[in-house]
């Protein structure tokens, strides 16, 4: 579930002493980084091993495929948020670098799915 790409993204690391996810990047304003193509690109890069990472985005890529295997079991309410505002930008504005990582971290596509399922059931209960 590519939702922890945004996440991770946004939310950072691992913290030491748990499970969880570090809370240090909880407060990144995340409509701001989606407006900034300069941001996007290079996180997106970082992941696909095509830019040089920043030490944050070093952290994503080390720890995406663990979020991803178990589910954002360690993301707080503000990550799991930003993670999925993220990657529903990638997924609507930006299908071409979507497609990319999708290849690299959901390959059967599990997230896009859900996202779309999710987006289907607001929309049916929105025009109740």
């Amino acid at each position: 579930m590519l939702v922890i790409l945004a996440l991770l993204y946004i939310g950072g690391v691992l913290a030491a002493e748990s499970d969880k996810y570090t809370t240090k990047y909880d407060n990144v304003d995340v409509e701001a980084v989606i407006r900034n193509e300069r941001l996007t690109k290079n996180y997106v890069g970082c992941l696909l091993d095509l830019t040089p990472c920043t030490p944050d985005g070093s952290e994503l890529k080390k720890n995406l495929p663990d979020a991803l295997a178990t589910n954002c079991a360690g993301c707080s309410t503000a990550q799991k948020n930003a993670a999925d505002k993220f990657s529903q930008h990638l997924i609507d504005q930006k299908p071409e670098d979507w497609k990319l990582l999708e290849a690299n971290y959901d390959p059967t596509g599990a997230y896009r799915l859900h996202y779309l399922e999710e987006q289907s059931k607001n929309s049916t209960e929105a025009e109740r």
